[in-house]
């Protein structure tokens, strides 16, 4: 049984789905995070409230968990053209502006965290040449990590100066990016 934070209990009380809270201060991502690892894709198209909604709601792939937590927890939102839900993730293409968004925040039901931007990029999904960062929750190995934090650098649109080291723990934010079939941008962030 989850005993959630104060600040999220009533919250938690409406809809037990609810694995968190997202926020990247003076933006309008503030948003609950959902985890439901049997219907995966279901607040892709529904709200908090549960009801139908073409803005769902962000919400952590099923083979991330947020409790533990696994090496990488990786959030989906919507990029809606009116700005909301995660299209303000692509503010992010601008090396600017991550110079004054550096931290993202997410809180789990049981703690409060902040974690550090280390790489944005984009790529393409459902297809052989994209990089596969979706697949990637827990590392086997060493080598593992590290091998997927380098190409997180590699494909990153600037550098950052901020890298990862195995045993640190990444959050990953992805929304859909139009410049190509299937796109989408990336925001890597390590715990601090």
């Amino acid at each position: 049984m989850i005993s959630p934070l104060e600040r999220y209990a009533e919250l938690f009380s409406m809809n037990n789905d609810m694995a968190g809270w997202i926020q990247i201060e003076d933006t309008p991502i503030n948003y609950p995070v959902m985890y439901t690892p049997d219907n995966p894709d279901y607040y892709l198209k529904h709200n908090f409230y549960k009801e139908s909604s073409a803005y769902g709601v962000p919400y952590i792939a099923e083979h991330c968990d947020p409790m533990e937590p696994s090496d990488n927890v990786i959030i989906y939102g919507h990029h809606m053209n009116n700005g909301s839900i995660f299209a303000g993730l692509m503010n992010y293409e601008d090396r600017d502006f991550y110079e004054r968004h550096k931290t993202v925040r997410f809180d789990t039901l049981t703690e409060t965290a902040e974690y550090e931007v280390i790489a944005v990029f984009k790529t393409t999904v459902y297809d052989d040449t994209g990089f596969k960062f979706y697949l990637f929750s827990h590392a086997e190995t060493e080598k593992e990590f590290t091998d997927y934090v380098e190409q997180c650098r590699e494909l990153a649109l600037y550098d950052t100066g901020v890298t990862a080291e195995y045993g640190d723990k990444l959050l990953t934010l992805s929304t859909c990016e139009y410049s190509n079939t299937n796109g989408r941008l990336v925001v890597v962030a390590k715990k601090i």
